[in-house]
């Protein structure tokens, strides 16, 4: 396959996942308003995780593990500052919050804590996607 061919695949698969992220954050924002807070939780962090996935796709870079996508989106993408640094722990608290949403039976969701979730999400997503424009 030619470098070209190749290229025009990795662009496809990066927008792809570029509109499943988008997606996952118009629900988590309408989960939010329907005040849904489990639930937006989780849709805020796979938002966030389908623009890292997006990201790794420009390179032909694939995991099937969430903690090697977060791994290697914070040493190449964070660790050399390519986006802000806080971006790193802002990745680990969207998913440290959607494990608790999805798992952990006594956790209870509020508002605030949605909110801000969603927030972090679309902050990284934006950031993200302007850099995929930048690169394609």
């Amino acid at each position: 396959m030619s470098d070209e061919k190749q290229g025009g695949t990795c662009q496809d698969v990066a927008w792809y996942r570029m509109e499943q992220s988008l997606d996952d954050l118009d629900t988590a924002k309408l989960l939010l308003r329907e005040k849904k807070y489990r639930a937006a939780n989780n849709r805020a962090y796979y938002a966030c995780f389908h623009a890292m996935n997006a990201l790794l796709a420009l390179s032909s870079i694939a995991f099937k593990r969430h903690k090697d996508v977060i791994a290697y989106f914070n040493r190449y993408y964070v660790h050399e500052n390519v986006f802000p640094r806080e971006f790193g722990g802002m990745v680990g608290r969207l998913q440290m919050i959607r494990t608790k949403s999805d798992y952990d039976d006594m956790y209870v969701a509020d508002k605030e804590e949605s909110t801000d979730q969603v927030e972090i999400a679309e902050k990284i997503i934006l950031a993200i996607s302007e850099y995929i424009k930048e690169k394609v």
